[in-house]
């Protein structure tokens, strides 16, 4: 496992180079999209065109899109090595004309609903994902975090890879060090322009296996309680290889924010590490 902690101010960290955050990268996303509609790029409550979704349903895994993950197809095509599908291809894969429920009527997550956000994002503002994550990183010094491309971003990683293609996350997934991470969802937290993507929608209670006693959902945030250890505040990731937590658990010593990177697409471990350390302080 590696992991960094941010608490009062003072970081520790493993010293390990960039890793996959996959669906932290929701949080980033969410985030880029809040600030653009903050500039008045973007409306996150008018209906998507051609579509009775908004974006905030789409940010908060509301607007009733199936997703690609559980595809029979998907996981040959991965297992057989071959290329990722483009942006079209996905979305032929996962029609957005057949809905799993109508939009705001209940949650479901989709990795494709974050693949619609990043294409209105990028057409509102013009520029690619990638430029407005830099935009957004670099006056905080977080040099690590960049958008993984191709098979070689995963070739030297301390989780082996087996090869897989980021091109198969197709929202896009982000890469960065467990330090960077903590002090990007600090940023994030501590910023009066995002305070909106912490109004969760309660979703329920435990989740079996995992740390959660309260779940819900933001903007691109998983919000609830773990426990004894109170709120926490972030996202969880899992990949072909490796899962990650990170999170703030303002109600434990020091406002701590907490990344846990561990081998294996299993979120659990990552989640309950990143709840221990949080409380170890």
């Amino acid at each position: 496992m590696f992991s960094a902690v941010l608490r009062d101010g003072h970081l520790s960290a493993d010293d390990v180079p960039a890793l996959p955050w996959w669906s932290f990268t929701k949080t980033l996303i969410a985030a880029l999209t809040v600030r653009s509609a903050a500039r008045g790029q973007l409306d996150l409550d008018a209906p998507c065109k051609g579509h009775a979704w908004t974006l905030r349903d789409l940010l908060q895994h509301r607007a009733g899109l199936g997703d690609y993950g559980p595809m029979p197809r998907y996981k040959a095509a991965v297992a057989a090595g071959e290329a990722p599908w483009t942006d079209a291809e996905f979305l032929r894969a996962v029609p957005l004309d057949a809905l799993m429920s109508p939009p705001r009527e209940s949650f479901r997550y989709s990795n494709i609903g974050y693949l619609l956000v990043v294409q209105a994002l990028e057409a509102a503002t013009g520029h690619s994902l990638e430029t407005l994550l830099r935009e957004m990183t670099a006056p905080l010094g977080l040099s690590s975090v960049h958008i993984a491309r191709m098979p070689s971003d995963f070739a030297d990683l301390p989780f082996p890879s087996g090869g897989y293609h980021p091109g198969w996350v197709a929202h896009r997934c982000a890469m960065g060090t467990p330090a960077d991470a903590v002090r990007l969802l600090r940023a994030i937290l501590d910023d009066p322009t995002l305070g909106e993507m912490q109004a969760a929608v309660p979703l329920g209670g435990t989740i079996a296996g995992r740390p959660w006693t309260e779940t819900g959902y933001g903007l691109g945030m998983m919000i609830g309680r773990v426990g004894t250890a109170g709120r926490a505040i972030g996202h969880s990731g899992g990949g072909a290889f490796s899962a990650n937590a990170v999170y703030a658990l303002p109600d434990c010593p020091g406002n701590p924010v907490v990344a846990t990177f561990v081998a294996g697409g299993d979120e659990a471990p990552a989640e309950t590490a990143a709840v221990a350390l949080a409380c170890a302080g």
